[in-house]
């Protein structure tokens, strides 16, 4: 229904036993993993040779394509304390022609990515990936989409146009919204606008902030099991032998 996009992960935690686990080493194939850091650090490597720490602001935006071993960890001194950890995993589709592409990742850091204040709301907007209000995100995508944060103050109101042919929805992170001065929407919600009209208008009821996915439809299959995504039952057959032959490489790094 949200055609590029394959699943919104939201968690926040402020007990270390919550998420000090993380993620060991497992396989991905046909789409991108991209992790947004609100609060929180996240170490992060693969068998590619990657490995970082993204913190609050930062984004690690990584294409699996044609296969990848890689990990996530809450790094380990942040996750000793009772601090707030706040994070977003998008899985993005890849289409069809780019689902074998070279596995790689985008690390981008607070300072690179847009921050702008609209002057017209005083909606104050980071801009992750695309065009919106004449301006332009950091990360390259391989389909048409738009990816963006938005803080409204009380009482203030935002009216956003998408694209003919864009798929667009967003979640509450915090406060309360009314679109279009009709329904509203509280912290936790996901919202799905119709695609016959994607110009909409946003009030905040109180102090909000939402996360907003728009994006072109690939209109392609979509076959999903367990950590590859692809376009047909035989590719992920293929990815499930590429993968217990050995050829996703090393589990050693």
């Amino acid at each position: 229904m949200l055609d590029p996009f394959l699943m919104l992960d939201e968690f926040s935690s402020n007990d270390p036993n919550y998420y000090f686990a993380g993620f060991p080493a497992h396989p991905h194939r046909g789409f991108e993993t991209v992790t947004f850091a609100f609060n929180g650090k996240v170490e992060h490597g693969d068998n590619h040779g990657n490995h970082g720490v993204i913190e609050s602001g930062d984004i690690q935006w990584m294409t699996a394509g044609s296969g990848i071993l890689h990990k996530e960890f809450h790094e380990k001194e942040w996750a000793k304390t009772d601090r707030i950890f706040h994070m977003i995993q998008l899985w993005v589709n890849l289409p069809k022609k780019d689902k074998m592409t070279q596995p790689k990742y985008q690390a981008l850091s607070k300072d690179q990515i847009t921050h702008f204040v609209d002057e017209k709301s005083g909606a104050k907007i980071i801009l992750y990936a695309g065009e919106l209000l004449n301006h332009k995100g950091s990360a390259n995508t391989f389909s048409p989409m738009n990816i963006y944060k938005v803080n409204l103050d009380k009482h203030s109101q935002l009216e956003l146009t998408e694209a003919n042919g864009f798929n667009t929805g967003f979640l509450v992170i915090e406060g309360e919204v009314k679109i279009n001065d009709e329904q509203s929407a509280k912290k936790g919600d996901f919202v799905l606008l119709k695609n016959d009209d994607l110009s909409f208008l946003l009030e905040a009821q109180e102090t909000s902030e939402i996360f907003v996915l728009s994006g072109q439809s690939l209109n392609e299959p979509i076959v999903a099991s367990g950590p590859f995504v692809m376009s047909s039952e035989e590719e992920i057959q293929q990815a499930y032998i590429d993968y217990q032959s050995g050829l996703f490489g090393s589990f050693d790094f």
